[in-house]
């Protein structure tokens, strides 16, 4: 790889200042604007399930305020821990998303690509070596990696076509992986996010790359699967 140095791809500190102090205003208003709403509601004698609206109506303006701001000051935090922060180098590839910290030996990968919202990092048996969620512009990741001599597929996905639709019981599969992606299956209807994360690393460790179109699994082996 030629290049040195190390580039770091995150958020700019306008976008996290419109986060923290754009959420909480947001939440502000639309509390203000939940007792008007409710009054109004109120004269409709035809809308079933009162009940709610008359609480609003009868609340404090400033308690409903208050607690708009409070929501939005905690989607903020959702939303900042969700941020993801991309440091490349020749020697390593590191994602930061919260307290959460994954690492790639940069001699190991092969290729990278943006997968829709996915940024993938491949070894050369096609194996995902990182799959990580983010919306980092595409223009500013390329040119970190390219910069650092990492090969960028502005294509996509090289093993795109390779993909098959995962049923239950597929016999092609390696033994045990059918029984991680029942239960990543149930994971996914579950919204156990983390459990989906860990159950797609246990599957790479048997040679199975899977990715997600809404609840279906779709799967393709590696070069040493």
């Amino acid at each position: 790889m030629t290049g040195s140095g190390e580039r770091v791809v995150a958020h700019k500190q306008w976008e996290r200042n419109l986060l923290w102090f754009g959420a909480p205003a947001l939440g502000a208003v639309f509390g203000w604007l939940v007792k008007p709403l409710a009054e109004w509601v109120l004269t409709l004698r035809w809308v079933p399930m009162q009940g709610p609206f008359k609480l609003a109506e009868q609340a404090p303006s400033w308690v409903l305020v208050c607690g708009g701001a409070v929501l939005g000051l905690g989607f903020a935090f959702l939303g900042a821990l969700d941020m993801t922060e991309v440091s490349v180098s020749r020697e390593r590839v590191v994602f930061r998303r919260g307290d959460n910290t994954t690492e790639v030996d940069g001699t190991e990968v092969d290729a990278v690509f943006l997968d829709g919202k996915r940024l993938v990092l491949l070894g050369p048996d096609g194996a995902e070596l990182a799959a990580e969620k983010t919306d980092l512009p595409a223009a500013e990741l390329r040119e970190a990696f390219g910069a650092s001599g990492y090969r960028w597929l502005d294509e996509g996905d090289p093993h795109a076509a390779e993909y098959r639709l995962w049923v239950e019981d597929t016999p092609d599969l390696p033994t045990g992986a059918d029984a991680l992606l029942k239960a990543r299956k149930r994971a996914i209807s579950g919204g156990e996010s983390e459990d989906v994360r860990l159950l797609r690393s246990e599957l790479g460790r048997l040679g199975v790359v899977v990715r997600d179109d809404g609840k279906r699994q779709y799967w393709r082996m590696t070069g040493t699967g």
